[in-house]
């Protein structure tokens, strides 16, 4: 009886290959989930988004050695008229990482005084508050986005979770490969055999095992199996049926008469890609069977099945477990922000990276020594020479990828007026394959201006109100970035008011109350809409900066006002209802206001900003955006005209 050979189909290349793979192949019909402890999560991957449950730190602690005063103690102090403090009345000595005492709100140096007597020290230095002092959530604040979904969790994030009160994490399932060796030739090599002419010792399966193990995915093997079909068809069946997501035939996908793997997987399934215009690797057959697994029939050669292990099978892994290959690399970018640094001392600076255009732009990260979600957060690393003061603005610099260059390629990013949807909008474009980062950094409206102007940017959330115009964010960008061609698409509108304590005890009603004596107020800076439209109702009040305690007392986020009012440490601050709502805090409406996406021209037609406009105009984001209160969504997606204001809605 004459044998049949296996005829080749059209070969493709690697590329083409991989393209066919992952076109017809949908991770989320093959890769579950599982809840793990976070201490054994490195290097696993998110199935969901991770929010706070504590803030970090959870109590205003001292980041200094040294002593605890209250700061307006010490406002007299001059070189020639120093200021003596007494022992646990003036001052408390404290050591880093101590809680600061209630009565206490900043912390000196012990390095800036001078020791009197056991019971007495001086100071010829003023302190001002929160001076060397950890505010309560200064890291990381209780219910905000820690880590989206598909995202891999380094060292760094597991410090983060947990310093977040996260103990337990759903993570996707560990990807398993299973390796089935073929052939009568082939010897197992767990019996040490001694091969005689025509045999070989099995070792294919261990060279992908280690590869695999080094992937942090787990594998497993089956003795090598004769050259029957009958057998070969059952152990591939036992194999598909066991945890594996991939499984390779090794040998017996050429064009040999006993080569019977291609007949296998079309029994399983269906064949994809039966040949690779490559050498060595031509053999490497791609299929996926009934129940979505993946099939591989490797090249039997050991050269040949490296190829298929590193070019296909690696790609393949990876893409089901959602992470990138990352490849030690440098890139030329541009600094978006002037980086001072202390003369004499090397500093290593993280950044946030992205392209924009044809080049890129880093803009650097939190630099506190407490500051943990600068490390989860960064895509590069520079280093600022001993013998420099500092980076200027727009310096070119030279970055370390701490990240993959084609998943830095897919940080999208956003400059401007920072806004909780941000973080619902950064998760979501997570779902994407392959995944979009998105990258906010928060300098207010007029700041996302410049810098779409500027070209460092590929969006910015902004919303100034001209209250001549009667209008959102034109008037400004006519008078600010007259050259910049641009379209405005709405994100959200959203409820602007008074954030105040649980209860608000100070019965605070309006903007009028922000001139009481007794009522201390956060703001945000300068530049911010939020800013912008606070001082306009102030004029409409009659109000002047002055009246108001804490005026000039800045944050950058809305956050960031929320967790001051929760603290303690303002009465009121000016900010979305969302923010409050997260951290269970009163909320006096105040205005609504259009929050728009500014998107220059040149990026519109980008991959990454066509995804941000699908999911704004998608129901299911919408009601996303519902649930996190205080947004209307009838507008979300629509691209703004000149005049449109808020199209009805009471201002």
């Amino acid at each position: 009886m004459e044998l049949q050979r296996s005829i080749y189909l059209q070969t493709v290349t690697i590329e083409e290959a991989l393209e066919r793979m992952f076109t017809a192949l949908d991770p989320n019909d093959l890769i579950g989930w599982e809840e793990i402890s976070v201490h054994e999560a490195a290097g696993r991957v998110t199935a969901e988004p991770v929010r706070a449950r504590y803030s970090s730190p959870t109590y205003h602690s001292a980041a200094m050695d040294g002593v605890a005063v209250k700061a307006e103690s010490t406002f007299s102090a001059r070189e020639d008229r120093p200021v003596i403090l007494r022992r646990n009345k003036d001052y408390i000595e404290i050591n880093t990482g101590n809680p600061l005492p209630r009565s206490m709100d900043s912390v000196i140096m012990v390095e800036k005084i001078n020791q009197e007597d056991e019971e007495s020290i001086t100071i010829d230095q003023p302190a001002y508050p929160w001076q060397n002092v950890r505010r309560i959530g200064e890291d990381i604040v209780a219910t905000e986005l820690l880590l989206p979904q598909n995202h891999r969790l380094s060292a760094y994030d597991i410090g983060a979770l947990l310093s977040g009160g996260i103990w337990k994490i759903r993570v996707r399932e560990k990807i398993f490969i299973h390796f089935i060796p073929t052939g009568d030739e082939v010897l197992d090599f767990m019996l040490q055999p001694e091969p005689r002419p025509g045999q070989v010792i099995e070792s294919n399966s261990q060279v992908l095992a280690c590869m695999v193990r080094d992937w942090g995915f787990g594998f497993h093997r089956t003795p090598p199996v004769p050259d029957d079909p009958t057998l070969l068809d059952t152990e591939v069946q036992k194999a598909l049926d066991s945890p594996a997501h991939i499984v390779v035939i090794g040998a017996g996908s050429s064009a040999g008469s006993k080569d019977y793997t291609r007949k296998i997987i079309e029994n399983k399934g269906r064949v994809l890609v039966h040949g690779l215009k490559a050498m060595p690797g031509k053999p490497t057959l791609l299929g996926l069977a009934e129940n979505n697994k993946i099939l591989v029939g490797a090249p039997g050669y050991p050269v040949s099945s490296v190829v298929c292990f590193e070019r296909i099978i690696k790609p393949l892994a990876l893409r089901l477990a959602g992470i990138y290959e990352r490849e030690p690399e440098f890139v030329e970018a541009r600094l978006t922000r002037k980086v001072p640094s202390r003369l004499g001392m090397e500093e290593f600076l993280r950044v946030s990276l992205g392209l924009v255009g044809d080049r890129y732009v880093a803009t650097p990260l939190p630099r506190g020594a407490g500051m943990m979600t600068s490390l989860t957060r960064a895509q590069g690393l520079t280093r600022i020479p001993a013998d420099l003061e500092g980076l200027q603005q727009e310096k070119t610099i030279r970055v370390e990828l701490l990240r993959n260059k084609k998943e830095i390629n897919q940080v999208l990013v956003c400059v401007g007026s920072h806004d909780n949807t941000l973080d619902l909008l950064a998760n979501e474009l997570m779902r994407y394959s392959p995944s979009i980062h998105l990258a906010s950094t928060h300098v207010g409206s007029m700041g996302g201006i410049t810098a779409a102007g500027q070209g460092s940017a590929h969006m910015a959330g902004v919303h100034l109100f001209d209250p001549e115009q009667n209008d959102y964010n034109f008037p400004f960008l006519e008078k600010y970035a007259p050259d910049l061609a641009f379209k405005l698409i709405n994100l959200a509108i959203r409820h602007q008011g008074l954030i105040v304590a649980p209860g608000n005890p100070k019965k605070i009603l309006s903007v009028a109350d922000l001139a009481r004596d007794d009522v201390l107020f956060i703001n945000r800076q300068k530049g911010a809409g939020t800013r912008i439209l606070l001082d306009y109702h102030l004029k409409k009040a009659s109000i002047t900066p002055e009246d108001i305690r804490g005026y000039s007392k800045e944050e950058y986020t809305h956050m960031g006002v929320a967790v001051n009012v929760l603290s303690g440490t303002a009465d009121c601050g000016l900010g979305i209802q969302a923010a409050a709502k997260a951290l269970e805090l009163d909320f006096v409406p105040l205005a609504k206001e259009r929050y728009d996406l500014l998107i220059p021209l040149e990026h519109l037609e980008n991959k990454k900003i066509y995804k941000v406009i699908e999911l704004l105009k998608s129901d299911e984001f919408k009601n996303k955006i519902m649930k996190l209160g205080g947004y209307e969504t009838q507008l979300t997606g629509l691209e703004m005209k000149p005049g449109s204001g808020l199209s009805g809605a009471d201002i």
